[in-house]
């Protein structure tokens, strides 16, 4: 851009997408790029055969026998019924998809059950696409695994919200208002009104659902299924935004923990803007890990020190923001995609390659590469998205952090990010608007867990986890009465199933109770 151009203003909707991206980004655990660990496969979202119907009691919904069927790769699926309200087990009712793996060793010494992430992810979709990259064979042999699909995920009863045109026009179309300046009056306004929008389609189509998919409320569900399943206690990994609904267990049933592995730990006591704070300085601090990796080798887009080239991705993200690339299909690829389309491969160092070959086209003019990580980012496959990760993303976390929106708070926030992360800091602000008028008013369910009385968990964390900062495990170990925390010192997010010390760890608890005395410190 020349000194005599106008640069161009980001519209509103950038403040939408941009938060999709930092915390659904932030809250998943996705495969060799993120959301969720292992394969994306999809269960059937129609209805199977279902149980009889509980009579109105929550030890009722306990006591249902899941019909199951043969569904992908050797597991089997089931859907039970779950009360909308646990305050009302007498109202409305929906469905929850269970996906089950046999103990591949014979019988079962019990039921683990697994949630990968999110919020949004399917943890059916998780099972049935095998579990081989997360948890180990020795635990399947020993364990039925069981992934489901949290309330509004997938195929349980789903949060629904726009079609795929209308998804395509929120995520990836431009802004009537381009020309508002960034965290002005009129630009929070327009920001608000688009996320009104968004919202109230939601409602609508989702219905009296959309006001009971917090986490509250899925930590009653997964109590539900522990009892179904006739375990007194739960075992149970959870990963990234799954720490939270394991947690969140833990200090509501200490009395029926079981074996709890709890790995890319959140900390329950963290504010929203808290998270966006640590994900954007996380986030800044892989991009650097990568920079200094790329300049290493043959061939890498980038030139001079680390200061230099982050320099350059910053300049990028400037002319794109300025002059967005249009792909081949007409869609923009603005600087709100663009990052999704960087922080993508952030998650773990195996995926760093993908940078490369985003900068170089991006730079060149080329939007495909970064359309391409975009779409995978947002499960979209041939224009349709194959699941509502983004939309059940929304309606959780609008459910668990409520909104205490202040416009001038959140200018003096995005000036924070902007300076402890200057590439993608100055992105990364005003995120209180996507839930602003969310139809549901949720109320904050962010503070300290305690389990008191619970047996042993284990808090797995990774210190340079971009997504979970280290920190954050060693809050929510501390906060445990009974965490303990079990250190990896490396790159990526979560570490059970990438480092052969944190697997003889976690294994030796699962399948022994064995605790460690001390933190390994696995390298």
């Amino acid at each position: 851009m020349t000194d005599d151009e106008t640069p161009r203003r980001r519209g509103p909707r950038a403040v939408i997408v941009t938060v999709a991206i930092l915390v659904v980004v932030a809250l998943g655990v996705y495969g060799i790029l993120p959301l969720f660990i292992g394969s994306r496969a999809a269960t059937d979202p129609e209805p199977g055969p279902l149980p009889e119907a509980p009579a109105a009691s929550v030890e009722a919904f306990g006591a249902q026998e899941p019909e199951w069927w043969d569904c992908a790769d050797g597991t089997q699926c089931a859907d039970v019924y779950a009360p909308i309200d646990w305050a009302d087990p007498a109202g409305d009712r929906i469905t929850l998809r269970l996906v089950k793996q046999p103990a591949t060793g014979g019988e079962a010494v019990g039921t683990l059950f697994v949630n990968p992430g999110g919020p949004g992810a399917s943890g059916a979709g998780f099972v049935a696409g095998g579990v081989d990259g997360s948890v180990t064979q020795q635990v399947q042999a020993a364990y039925d695994i069981v992934g489901w699909d949290p309330r509004g995920v997938g195929a349980s009863t789903p949060v629904d919200c726009y079609d795929d045109a209308q998804m395509d026009d929120y995520l990836f179309g431009d802004d009537e208002a381009e020309n508002l300046e960034p965290g002005s009056d009129e630009w929070i306004a327009a920001a608000v009104d688009e996320s009104t929008k968004f919202g109230e389609a939601c409602a609508a189509e989702t219905g009296p659902l959309i006001a009971h998919v917090g986490t509250d409320e899925t930590v009653r569900d997964l109590d539900m299924l522990r009892a179904i399943f006739g375990e007194d206690t739960l075992d149970y990994i959870g990963y990234s935004y799954g720490t939270m609904i394991g947690a969140r267990y833990a200090d509501a049933y200490p009395e029926r923990v079981g074996r709890l592995v709890l790995d890319g730990a959140m900390d329950p006591d963290t504010s929203e803007f808290d998270v966006v704070r640590e994900q954007t300085r996380g986030f800044e601090a892989a991009l650097r890990a990568y920079v200094a990796d790329c300049l290493e080798r043959d061939g890498c887009p980038l030139t001079g020190n680390v200061d230099t080239a982050m320099s350059q991705i910053g300049d990028l993200l400037q002319r794109v923001d300025a002059e967005p690339v249009t792909g081949d299909d007409g869609r923009i690829v603005t600087v709100n995609t663009l990052l999704t389309a960087i922080i993508t491969p952030l998650y773990s160092p195996d995926s760093w390659s993908a940078l490369d070959d985003l900068f170089s086209t991006v730079s060149a003019g080329d939007a495909q590469v970064a359309l391409g990580l975009a779409d995978f980012y947002f499960n979209r496959e041939d224009g349709q998205y194959t699941d509502n990760q983004t939309e059940a993303f929304s309606a959780i976390n609008c459910a668990d952090y409520g909104s205490d929106f202040d416009a001038e708070r959140m200018r003096e926030q995005a000036d924070e990010l902007a300076r402890i992360a200057p590439t993608i800091g100055p992105y990364q602000g005003y995120g209180e608007v996507s839930c602003a008028r969310w139809p549901s008013a949720g109320e904050s369910q962010r503070s300290a867990v305690s389990g008191a009385g619970a047996a042993p968990i284990l808090v797995v964390g990774t210190t340079g986890d971009p997504a979970t900062p280290y920190r954050w495990a060693e809050s929510l170990a501390e906060q445990l009465e009974s965490g303990v925390l079990v250190t990896y010192e490396g790159e990526g997010h979560t570490a059970y199933g990438e480092n052969a010390c944190v697997d003889e760890t976690v294994d030796a608890y699962l399948l022994e109770g064995t605790v460690p005395a001390t933190d390994p410190r696995c390298a």
